[in-house]
């Protein structure tokens, strides 16, 4: 059901249709649905926090639209006669909608967010008007998610809110950010489970714009507030992978007990690198010689379940679960688990004692 038809359907000019509460259905918010997308994409429905497939469904039995008409429930909580009237049918249907819940369509946000990244308050960029930029509104227009998964996956993102537009920030600037922290950190002493707010946008102010430097905390750190005061627990975990991202993204594949000689090399002090840290940002071949490393982000492969799989599979013929869970994680939806996702997809095989998986389907 695209757009142009679901609204034909609807015969209502507007995108938001204002319901009664339906009962029965959590975490349904039923007091406004919003159906989007553009006039080319297949029509979701949205809540305020979930999303779900609008597809019309043929029943056997036809439904009368009758003025007045009262369900059975509503019939039961009147006290009244049973009576056989005569009414007037205003219509009649053989379909009527069908609500599957489904994952929200994300990639999009990723996509016009990339048309203009963040470099900085002095980029060349800032100072030219004509590049696109988008507002919250401008999001919920074209993104087919709800409100809540669009925030969420902002965060996802490391998006930061600029004068009121949503923008992703140059990887390579948000790198320049957190290397000031970090070294600053260093400089003072200070422990990075307890970072102080207050202090840094002091130091760091001169260099970069106190918000920019605020994201970065927000981004690699927890907030807490101790004794009145706004402290951050970096994550080391975090810090170590957007690190190994630095090494990585100018190499197409890298020595791996190099790489990881490096790596550790580039972290701060008292940091502890681990190939754990890269669960969906890089893969390990092992069985080439001598073993590589290289860039692969579960966010730059397609968002259709097959589109996904044929992906992976023509980069690799054969998977272990361990190795193609991170890149397909995301794909499950609700009580659907990994294992179901590759019985579906894929065949698996006992490859030297190890099980594998490999494609249902040719792989062009």
């Amino acid at each position: 059901m695209t757009i142009r038809r679901a609204a034909a359907e609807l015969v209502r000019p507007q995108k938001c249709i204002t319901q009664t509460p339906i009962q029965g259905w959590p975490g349904w918010d039923a007091n406004r649905l919003v159906i989007r997308g553009d006039k080319d994409e297949q029509a979701v429905l949205c809540s305020k926090d979930k999303t779900y497939d609008l597809r019309i469904a043929d029943t056997s039995n036809m439904l009368l639209f009758i003025p007045g008409c009262k369900t059975p429930d509503q019939l039961k909580m009147e006290e009244t006669h049973c009576n056989i009237i005569h009414t007037e049918i205003f219509g009649f249907s053989n379909n009527y909608w069908e609500l599957r819940r489904c994952r929200p369509k994300l990639k999009k946000l990723k996509k016009l967010l990339m048309e203009n990244i963040y470099e900085g308050p002095d980029s060349q960029k800032e100072k030219d008007s004509n590049h696109s930029k988008y507002t919250t509104k401008d999001l919920l227009d074209q993104i087919q998610a709800s409100e809540e998964e669009i925030m969420t996956q902002l965060q996802v993102l490391n998006a930061c809110e600029i004068e009121g537009y949503w923008r992703i920030l140059d990887f390579d600037y948000e790198m320049k950010l957190l290397n000031h922290v970090t070294q600053l950190v260093d400089s003072e002493s200070w422990s990075f489970d307890k970072v102080p707010l207050n202090p840094c946008l002091q130091e760091l102010g001169p260099l970069e714009p106190e918000e920019m430097i605020e994201h970065c905390l927000k981004c690699y750190g927890k907030k807490y507030i101790e004794e009145g005061e706004v402290y951050f627990e970096l994550s080391a975990d975090k810090i170590c992978r957007a690190t190994a991202q630095m090494l990585l993204q100018n190499a197409v594949k890298f020595n791996l007990a190099e790489f990881q000689e490096v790596w550790q090399q580039s972290v701060p002090e008292g940091m502890i690198t681990s190939l754990d840290q890269l669960k969906g940002l890089a893969l390990v071949d092992r069985h080439s010689r001598p073993e590589i490393i290289f860039l692969l982000k579960v966010d730059d492969l397609p968002e259709d379940n097959q589109e996904r799989f044929n992906s992976l599979f023509s980069l690799r013929e054969k998977w272990t679960e361990e190795d193609i869970a991170p890149y397909i994680q995301d794909l499950c939806g609700e009580k659907q688990t990994i294992g179901a996702l590759l019985t579906k997809y894929s065949r698996s095989s006992i490859q030297n004692g190890v099980k594998v998986y490999n494609s249902r389907r040719p792989i062009s």
